[in-house]
């Protein structure tokens, strides 16, 4: 007589590779987004390799040409004491952008792993996690910010933790309200019957169905962490002179207002990879929300 054993898995979705390839697609039938996307490597690529692109040291001075307007010898012009502004807007896109991902890679790891907790745990636990969080929302943004800065002093890693942490409530809200609406799901009461502890359910069930709004909600919020950092450069709480920044050199362009390359070009910097980081937002929101479509 022969026996057969039946075998029950759990079925949960699962991302196949086709729709990554159809989501790839529509992003690049996105032509503001694919636009932002090739600006946005450009600049970046250009702030890695900088001691090779800039034609200049962003802190090599040059007396002979203090506040010489834009020319061939200095494509943008030089600043109050000579520098060269191209070389320093390079130099300084790369504290920019490690700023910018630093900050929201934090956020997001901190606050998606709060809102997981909160949301399947739910309880005292999701009570107390909850109220923190609405604290921290009571704060604005850029208060908040300045309030971190002030007590850790500034240099790039605490410009980086502020940001993060007036970013980690609203990741955590995001994930949490996705947990709600995901854990009551057949899958993942299969999971439980079958034995599947908690850090099982929330990594391997409850995690991958949310991820696809928290990468989309990340893509959107980059634009808001330069603008954060612009800020703080430009309040004097930033990265220390005479390291470069984009805010700095928009703040130190005030004080020579006749010179208008001075601060058209930074400012100009800090518009552009706000635009092209809303673009790719987009882009990518279209791409991965099903509700978009």
């Amino acid at each position: 007589m022969t026996v057969t054993t039946a075998t029950t898995e759990v079925v949960r979705p699962r991302a196949s590779a086709g729709m990554y390839s159809k989501a790839l697609r529509r992003f690049f039938k996105h032509r503001l987004a694919v636009a932002g996307l090739v600006f946005l490597g450009i600049v970046i690529l250009a702030a890695i390799f900088a001691p090779l692109v800039a034609p200049h040291d962003p802190e090599e001075i040059f007396w002979d040409a203090v506040k010489m307007p834009p020319s061939a010898q200095y494509l943008l012009g030089t600043d109050e004491i000579g520098r060269d502004i191209l070389s320093r807007l390079i130099y300084g896109g790369r504290v920019s952008f490690t700023i910018v991902f630093g900050s929201i890679a934090i956020a997001l790891v901190v606050g998606a792993t709060t809102g997981l907790i909160s949301g399947f745990v739910g309880g005292w636990v999701d009570t107390v996690i909850m109220r923190i969080i609405d604290g921290m929302l009571a704060f604005p943004t850029l208060i908040l910010a300045l309030g971190i800065i002030t007590v850790l002093g500034p240099n790039l890693f605490n410009a980086m933790l502020a940001i993060a942490i007036t970013n980690v409530p609203d990741f955590a809200r995001l994930v949490r309200g996705q947990v709600l609406l995901v854990r009551e799901q057949d899958f993942i009461q299969a999971a439980r019957a079958m034995g599947a502890n908690n850090f099982r359910i929330m990594a391997f069930h409850l995690w991958p169905s949310v991820v696809g709004n928290v990468i989309v909600y990340a893509s959107l919020r980059t634009s808001g962490a330069l603008l954060s950092e612009s800020s703080l450069a430009f309040l004097g709480l930033g990265v220390a002179p005479p390291t470069p920044t984009w805010g700095q050199m928009l703040a130190t362009s005030l004080s020579y207002i006749s010179y208008w390359w001075l601060g058209v070009f930074p400012g100009l910097a800090i518009f552009l990879a706000v635009l092209a980081f809303n673009f790719v937002g987009d882009g990518v929101r279209d791409a991965l929300d099903a509700r978009t479509r």
